[in-house]
């Protein structure tokens, strides 16, 4: 369905509606159109892969649309470039890729085992080995591998989690979506024992779900 061609025109559209949407980091632009988008959904779904939309992947959650990618990854590389990043919610594996193609190491959790499997085979034919996954819960981060100099969350926590902050690295940053209803993209910013808050834009994410499963 997607040659070669195709994909290139697909990427070039995405790319310059995502500069008219205010996203203005070439290296996000460059990471997210230069992606095969149609990869990391379902077959079914994938004559809307380049759509800047968000899309199911099957156990109640989905693959954000390009621009929430985009303007996440975006706000998260402000300021000094980090090195390590913790990303919760691996999902489809597509925020994990581009994040690859952008920081030294990425660690990914996700509580769903079914969808890790496939996001860590998506990731392993894309050559991205830059990246270590984890069955996990969320909500407890990765401890062992802390502190991490910035932080992705990819669903939305009811309150922000304290495991979370407690692991970002002096001048770390953390992303996430935060609320119920009514979210709230939050940047955080960490300096000592002062952790600031700056409140981004609404948006709307699936829930942040404490524990894992099999």
């Amino acid at each position: 369905m997607w040659s070669k061609d195709v994909r290139t025109l697909a990427g070039e559209q995405l790319y310059r509606l995502l500069k008219q949407q205010g996203i203005r980091n070439e290296r996000v632009l460059r990471a997210i159109t230069g992606l095969p988008r149609h990869a990391f959904v379902d077959e079914a779904m994938a004559h809307k892969a380049w759509d800047n939309s968000a899309l199911p992947i099957g156990f109640g959650q989905t693959i954000s649309q390009p621009y929430i990618v985009a303007r996440m990854t975006e706000a998260l590389l402000q300021g000094p470039a980090p090195r390590r990043v913790l990303e919760v919610g691996t999902g489809s594996g597509f925020q994990t890729a581009v994040l690859a193609q952008l920081v030294e190491q990425v660690y990914t959790l996700e509580r769903i085992k079914s969808l890790q499997y496939q996001a860590r085979r998506r990731l392993q034919r894309l050559d991205l080995h830059n990246v270590w996954t984890k069955h996990g819960d969320g909500w407890q981060g990765w401890a062992s591998k802390a502190p991490f100099d910035a932080i992705i969350v990819t669903a939305a926590a009811s309150s922000t989690p304290a495991a979370l902050l407690e692991q970002l690295a002096e001048g770390g940053r953390m992303v996430i979506p935060v609320g119920g209803l009514h979210q709230t993209l939050c940047l955080y910013r960490r300096q000592g024992d002062d952790i600031t808050c700056t409140e981004l834009e609404a948006v709307r994410f699936v829930p942040l779900i404490q524990g894992d499963l099999e």
